[in-house]
């Protein structure tokens, strides 16, 4: 089993900065892909950006592509999600995961807000 906890949610106005912290125990996330989904009101939870194992491959929705940035340190067992420009439709509660195959784990999620 892998815990997660995510950090760094909060209020921001529009074109601001957050950096969100998704903290594991329980196992080591080495060896898993990790990522960031968001959801926002009213919508299904979609797909933010994701990183492999080593940090070597990234991959990000377009919404975000040049605005946020992925990054992990194994050694801290911690993910981190760096945003900027943010835009009040990226308002929403974002979530950790962790996946190796066949197993995936949900962090509780944290939430931004964006206000124009």
């Amino acid at each position: 089993q892998v815990q997660l906890v995510e950090s760094g949610g909060g209020s921001v106005q529009a074109g601001g900065s957050l950096r969100l912290s998704c903290v594991a125990s329980g196992r080591a996330i080495s060896t898993y892909t990790m990522g960031w989904f968001r959801q926002a009101p009213g919508k299904e939870r979609e797909f933010v950006a994701g990183i492999s194992w080593n940090g070597g491959i990234t991959s990000y929705a377009d919404s975000v592509k040049g605005r946020f940035t992925i990054s992990r340190d194994n050694m801290k067992s911690t993910v981190y999600m760096q945003m900027g420009n943010l835009r009040p439709d990226d308002t929403a509660v974002y979530y950790c995961h962790a996946l190796l195959v066949p197993n995936g784990y949900w962090g509780q999620g944290t939430r931004v807000t964006v206000s124009s």
